[in-house]
């Protein structure tokens, strides 16, 4: 493999790091982040025109036809940013699963032209990732029941919703969910019957809402295996891309702190000068670039479909989550306690680090992830070898 990014990467990648900044620099961050949903109309639509909203989907979408590789470049400058709203959940949440759907095409010209904005509601009370712990019911083409966390709900056009298909009148055995039939359903925000209510997060960059479904007339895009098996590829895309964005955030606290390092003066001199902080700023290092090489990895492997591909996702966030969060405790240890104050940027990248450190399954989820696949795959092997012997 190419373990340096190609010359047209690089473009990208610069142009990502010119654009970002220069359209939302952190004063603008920090305005958006006080009003609801942290959306702007003129900075979506500036992202609508130079192409980012349609940067992983193919030109008959309306998108650029990049690959997961491009999109991680792309992630990591927008984490750097520090990119507030709705985009994140727009793009590589709902887009990547609309994508992975025969029946998502239309909906997704909307999102690459920036004519709608999407989300997904998937978590309930248990907030597990995995689609077992799913619950809610469409019962004759009704989506009835709550989820939770539902990321930039209060701006998003399209809700689509992951839930269990009954038909009929409830039963004592159905109530529990667990033989019903796994479906994503399309739902319009605006619905009757819809009912979205702002939650508390500690990211404010990145809202999240409640969204009642009362009743709500849903339109189905896949059943069982077809639907479990595009959720399953739109959150490994949506969790690389989330990974490559955590680790723009890494590098940018890490920018930060060695330069406030050589320009805070105790007993004379600069504090880069101490060995302690150079220790601190040399862990964010290290720290970082694992992060970037687990990322990037995941990347290819999952554009590539290589048989390791979902455990060098999960090997990916499992790092990253624990990594981000050091790197932020680093950060702050090198700034003292200009940290934690409020005019201070590094607790806005804490904060976006607490965030994700959860989002997509926490370092423990992944990491049980990972121990699944290698027994799946030992087990496996052994079925083989014994049906060859029987032979």
């Amino acid at each position: 493999m190419q373990f340096g990014l190609t010359e047209t990467q690089q473009m990208l990648k610069h142009e990502a790091r010119r654009f970002f900044p220069s359209e939302c620099p952190i004063a603008e961050v920090r305005r958006l982040m006080e009003t609801d949903g942290a959306y702007d109309a003129a900075l979506w639509r500036k992202l609508t025109e130079h192409g980012w909203t349609g940067i992983l989907f193919d030109e008959a979408s309306g998108g650029m036809g990049l690959g997961l590789v491009e999109m991680a470049v792309a992630a990591e400058e927008m984490g750097r940013a520090l990119l507030p709203g709705p985009y994140f959940s727009t793009v590589f949440v709902a887009g990547a699963l609309l994508n992975a759907l025969p029946d998502g095409r239309g909906a997704l010209k909307g999102i690459c032209e920036g004519r709608s904005r999407a989300t997904l509601a998937l978590l309930e009370e248990s907030a597990c990732w995995e689609t077992g712990d799913v619950g809610m019911s469409l019962r004759n083409g009704r989506l009835n029941g709550t989820k939770l966390l539902v990321p930039d709900a209060a701006t998003a056009d399209l809700i689509l919703c992951v839930a269990r298909s009954r038909t009929g009148q409830p039963t004592c055995q159905d109530r529990t969910g667990g033989q019903a039939e796994l479906v994503i359903a399309q739902v319009c925000s605006g619905a009757p019957g819809v009912s979205i209510r702002r939650m508390p997060s500690i990211d404010r960059t990145r809202q999240l809402y409640s969204v009642t479904f009362d009743d709500v007339p849903a339109e189905v895009l896949a059943r069982g295996d077809e639907a479990q098996a595009a959720l399953d590829r739109a959150m490994d895309i949506a969790t690389v891309a989330l990974v490559a964005e955590m680790v723009g955030g890494m590098q940018r606290i890490m920018e930060l702190s060695v330069e406030y390092a050589k320009t805070r003066k105790q007993f004379g001199k600069p504090i880069g000068q101490f060995q302690s902080v150079q220790h601190q700023c040399a862990d964010m290092l290290l720290l970082t670039e694992s992060s970037r090489s687990a990322a990037y990895y995941a990347a290819y492997a999952l554009n590539e479909g290589t048989a390791d591909a979902r455990m060098a996702v999960s090997v990916a966030k499992a790092y990253a989550s624990e990594a981000y969060r050091e790197v932020g405790n680093r950060g702050i240890q090198v700034h003292g306690g200009m940290g934690f104050t409020w005019e201070n940027d590094i607790h806005l990248y804490y904060r976006r680090a607490k965030a994700s450190e959860i989002a997509f399954g926490d370092a423990a989820f992944h990491r049980e992830r990972i121990a699944r696949t290698v027994v799946d795959g030992r087990a496996a092997q052994e079925a083989a070898v014994g049906s060859s012997r029987s032979m």
